[in-house]
């Protein structure tokens, strides 16, 4: 049993010493997010340099080539009525058969639900099928599973309102359709990859925001559908299959007070709107993300001066270190601008010290 020294605060609270709080954190892993996201050709190649940053993993995409010289992205066209196979896949089967992830062991492939371009009551059987085959390819690449990215890039796949038939199909119907689709897609990850670990980039936590604590009807919310359909795959999640709560939402997030409040909503907050409360304590786990460059376009991104940023070196170092206190297990950084790694074999736009702020984040 791993032992830790305990201080106690004037204010009663016990916190962990700092060389405490060092050993809980080598449980705790980084993952890597953003616009430099590695395809499997890259992540194959590059895995040395990779292996190089503070990161346990990042998230990385799979493409796919047809026999008759189609491409394009798997990750981003699975979620519609085009199906693929094994064979179209097989350059991203290669890469990760034959990749030593080593430490970064802690990557997921990432699996979109775009295009989207489906109501929940079309045939479903390109979707599920889909699902089976990045299960079996993040289980070839000995990963813990799949970034799950339930955001609505391109089709308002989770908001009632905008669906085909919401005139004439009411919002208990949708829900009860989009739950079996959850159960769904949950039997054929685990049929691919039993035991698979899911990281979404939002759940429960989301549409609970947007009704405002309850004030507001699920069926009125952008993401209203996206807690029937979280409810099908908790029902149907079994053995050693888990999800996190990525919690995007933290984005910006600075405070400690921040991280533990975002915690406390996925851990009790959420539980009014989750079918199985029971289960979701044994399945759900809390993550953080955190925006390096947050709202860029707002604020931008000084090279020269990295104090003048939203997040500064130091607060960058503090937030990750917050994120770190409060997650059960995960923290992703997202970044745009700046790369942690390129086709040069360095980081691209990347002040030095900003890695030297995520070390220290795990370490202090």
């Amino acid at each position: 049993m791993r032992r830790f020294v305990l201080l106690t605060c004037l204010t009663g609270l016990t916190v962990l010493a700092a060389h405490g709080q060092a050993a809980e954190f080598k449980d705790k892993k980084l993952i890597e997010f953003g616009w430099d996201e590695p395809g499997t050709a890259f992540l194959r190649t590059h895995i040395s340099e990779m292996q190089r940053t503070p990161f346990d993993g990042c998230v990385f995409h799979a493409d796919y080539q047809r026999t008759n010289g189609v491409k394009g992205s798997f990750t981003w066209e699975s979620w519609g009525t085009q199906s693929f196979t094994e064979a179209d896949l097989q350059s991203a089967f290669n890469d990760l058969r034959a990749v030593r992830l080593g430490r970064f062991k802690f990557s997921f492939l990432r699996f979109n639900t775009t295009p989207a371009k489906l109501d929940w009551f079309d045939d479903y059987a390109a979707v599920l099928a889909n699902a089976k085959l990045a299960a079996q390819l993040a289980r070839a690449g000995h990963c813990p599973g799949i970034l799950f990215d339930t955001e609505q890039y391109e089709g308002p796949l989770f908001n009632y309102g905008k669906q085909r038939d919401a005139k004439t199909k009411s919002w208990e119907a949708y829900a009860a359709q989009s739950r079996l689709r959850g159960r769904e897609v949950m039997r054929t990850l685990h049929d691919g990859y039993p035991g698979i670990t899911l990281f979404l980039t939002f759940g429960y936590s989301l549409p609970w925001q947007e009704t405002r604590a309850g004030s507001r009807p699920l069926s009125d919310c952008n993401y209203g559908l996206l807690a029937p359909f979280l409810d099908g795959m908790l029902e149907a999640a079994r053995g050693r299959d888990r999800i996190v709560d990525g919690f995007e939402q933290s984005y910006g997030y600075k405070t400690g007070e921040q991280f533990a409040a975002g915690r406390n909503l996925v851990k009790q907050g959420v539980l009014p709107i989750v079918l199985d409360a029971e289960k979701y304590r044994r399945i759900f786990s809390s993550g953080f993300g955190i925006w390096l460059d947050f709202d860029r376009r707002k604020n931008g991104w000084d090279l020269d001066d990295p104090s003048k940023n939203y997040f500064s070196p130091e607060s960058f170092r503090a937030s990750v270190h917050e994120a770190l206190r409060e997650a059960d297990g995960f923290v992703w950084i997202y970044s745009e601008t700046p790369r942690w790694w390129s086709d040069i074999g360095a980081p691209v736009k990347l002040p030095e010290a900003y890695e030297a702020a995520l070390r220290k984040a795990r370490n202090e």
